[in-house]
Parts: C-alpha cells; structure tokens; sequence
C-alpha cells in the first residue's frame, strides 16, 4: 500500500511539477497589458520592450502563469495532440473591428508543447509609427 501511494504521489509530482512560475519581468507593466485586450488601446507597444528583453523566462512556463501575467489570449489555435499557441496583438489593426477578426497587426505568439509549457516565443517586429 506505500509502494503505491509513494508511487502515486511521485507520478503526480513529475505530472504538475513540470514548468515553472513566471518571475516579475522588470519594467513590464502587467496590469496595463491585461488592460488592453486585442491592442485596441495601443498601451501594449510601451510594455513590448521589457517583454521581449524578458522572452527567454517565458520558455518552459505553464499556461495557467502565462495568463496569470499576460492574461487570456486575444487568439487561441490548436494544433495537433496537445499543443497550442497563444497569440497576444502588440498594437491594434483589424483585430480591433466588430468580431475580433484575425489581423495581421504585429502579435507575439507563445507556442506549448504536450507538458502544457512554453516551448517557443515568435515576436513580429512593430511598425514603425
């Protein structure tokens, strides 16, 4: 019976242990880029810098951390197993229009791998305004 308990608790520690919690980037304005779904606002352009500066603490984070610091997704894809990418919009475009429609407005797009953490950070350059 402690074989399989010990056994049990070992499997559920290597199946939630997997990933890592988000540190606090510095100089990201977390609160104003949850603020500002699809980029409508355009107040993500300012927090783009820190975030990019940041991206290599985004890789192997969980997708509950992603959103806890950036928020739901403005678009979401799945793609095959259990993989999928989150797409953020770093300014606004067509995204903004009734619908939400796809744009091709600068985005950054977060892709998980089949343990539920990041495996891949892909940034559009901005334009230049």
């Amino acid at each position: 019976m402690f074989r399989q308990l010990t056994a049990v608790t070992f499997g559920s520690a290597l199946l939630f242990g997997c990933g890592h919690a988000l540190p606090r980037v510095p100089g990201f304005d977390a609160a104003a880029w949850r603020a500002d779904p699809y980029a409508c606002k355009n107040q993500r352009r300012a927090a783009v810098p820190a975030l990019t500066q940041a991206k290599e603490q985004l890789y192997e984070a969980r997708a509950d951390d992603v959103n806890a610091l950036l928020g739901p997704p403005d678009e979401e894809e799945l793609r095959a197993g259990t993989e999928k990418v989150y797409f953020y919009y770093l300014e606004p475009g067509s995204q903004c229009n009734a619908g939400h429609a796809r744009s091709g407005a600068p985005c950054i797009s977060l892709r998980f791998g089949p343990l539920g953490t990041v495996t891949e950070v892909l940034t559009d350059p901005l334009s230049s305004k």
